[in-house]
């Protein structure tokens, strides 16, 4: 029996985390390959440290004028991303940073396991396990922690961004400790943020005094009370951040991007992977008909798991686990899974539209939870597969 009553933690970071800089760079970088050739093949790392960032990774367009087009102008995409995420410091500042570009060519060899050729359908672009999950904890269907972690961050951000409040600077965490009760979230035991910030001579109940009425404002009324213990700034000065302050790396962030551990993540990272890397597009995917079965009442919360084989267009097994909250068999919709959705890449790129550049908005606060664009950002956030699930069954 699962249990009604416990603490459940997640955690966020800002887009000045220096992880989630070079997530921002990466995904800015494949947004504009796939701007100049929508069948572009991208795998893009970014590595950043003290005014220096380093791109490297694997490309392909096959027009070689758009390739050297997209290539001229990798190093204005980074300094226009350090430049709107707000880094203006000595020693990372999108003007003067060192940029080195080590992009190359895609190998051939795994070019003919995926392309599409004669009677072949496009394979995955490499093997693995995917998750997807919903849950009804929030009107988004997403874990409530992992949900107001991101929310709090963003709205620093906007803060930050809009003049709002001056002192603060882009580098942030933030870490909510949920306690759950019968199975649903009624507030909050502790509140840990740390946010760079312009001076020394800010302390940390001066940070809080910043950031309080924002965390109050994002989080459901009545969660904090006067038992909630708060950390902010627990470690006192936080002048120094981003890149300069720690190494960043693409990918490194992968449960912050998903569910903040309240569900099984793969192990492969999104950022930088154009969609026919399946560790991108069929995690969406998965998540896409977790929250579908779940908007169509077929459960309270679900798990959707999907294998690939480098190479093979389709799925090698399809896992639905409901958590008890079933009302219909978890056997049930793996079969309606596979039957109203072509979940070869091809057909999970052209249902949810992922050919596009629409990937950097992505990068930050989490790639799920977020509302559709009406570009096709975050289309595997939609809820329009409900009535044909629920057909299928």
């Amino acid at each position: 029996m699962s249990r009604k009553s416990y603490t459940f933690t997640s955690e966020s970071v800002s887009e000045g985390h220096p992880d989630k800089v070079c997530d921002r760079i990466s995904d800015a970088i494949l947004d504009a390959f796939l701007t100049q050739e929508e069948e572009a093949r991208v795998a893009c790392e970014t590595f950043a440290t003290t005014n220096r960032v380093v791109i490297g990774g694997e490309i392909r367009l096959r027009d070689e004028d758009k390739l050297k087009q997209a290539m001229a102008g990798v190093e204005g995409i980074v300094r226009d991303c350090i430049r709107d995420i707000g880094y203006e410091q000595d020693k990372f500042h999108h003007a003067t940073c060192e940029i080195t570009n080590l992009l190359h060519e895609q190998s051939g060899q795994i070019a003919q396991g995926v392309d599409a050729s004669g009677d072949k359908d496009e394979g995955a672009g490499d093997q693995g396990i995917m998750f997807g999950f919903a849950t009804r904890e929030t009107p988004e269907l997403m874990p409530a922690p992992i949900h107001y972690a991101h929310a709090i961050l963003r709205r620093l951000a906007e803060v930050r961004k809009n003049g709002t409040e001056p002192t603060l600077r882009p580098d942030a965490k933030s870490q909510l400790s949920v306690r759950y009760e019968d199975g649903k979230p009624v507030g909050v035991s502790s509140i840990v943020l740390s946010t760079q910030h312009a001076s020394e001579s800010q302390t940390s109940a001066d940070i809080r005094a910043i950031v309080e009425p924002y965390i109050r404002e994002v989080l459901p009324e009545g969660w904090i009370d006067a038992e909630t213990v708060w950390h902010v700034n627990p470690t006192g000065t936080f002048v120094i951040g981003g890149p300069d302050g720690d190494a960043g790396l693409t990918g490194r962030k992968i449960i912050v991007d998903t569910y903040g551990g309240a569900a099984p993540h793969g192990g492969g990272a999104f950022s930088g992977k154009d969609p026919t890397k399946v560790d991108r597009s069929a995690a969406y995917v998965a998540r896409y008909l977790a929250k579908n079965v779940v908007a169509a009442g077929m459960a309270e919360k679900c798990t959707i798991q999907l294998s690939y084989a480098i190479g093979v267009a389709r799925p090698l097994s399809i896992y639905a686990d409901t958590h008890g909250t079933g009302e219909v068999s978890p056997e049930a919709i793996e079969r309606a899974v596979a039957q109203v959705m072509d979940l070869t890449p091809r057909g999970i790129r052209s249902h949810l539209g992922l050919n596009r550049p629409i990937f950097a908005r992505t990068a930050a606060y989490g790639h799920f939870g977020r509302a559709p664009d009406q570009d096709g950002g975050f289309s595997w956030e939609k809820t329009d597969l409900a009535e044909a699930l629920k057909k299928a069954v």
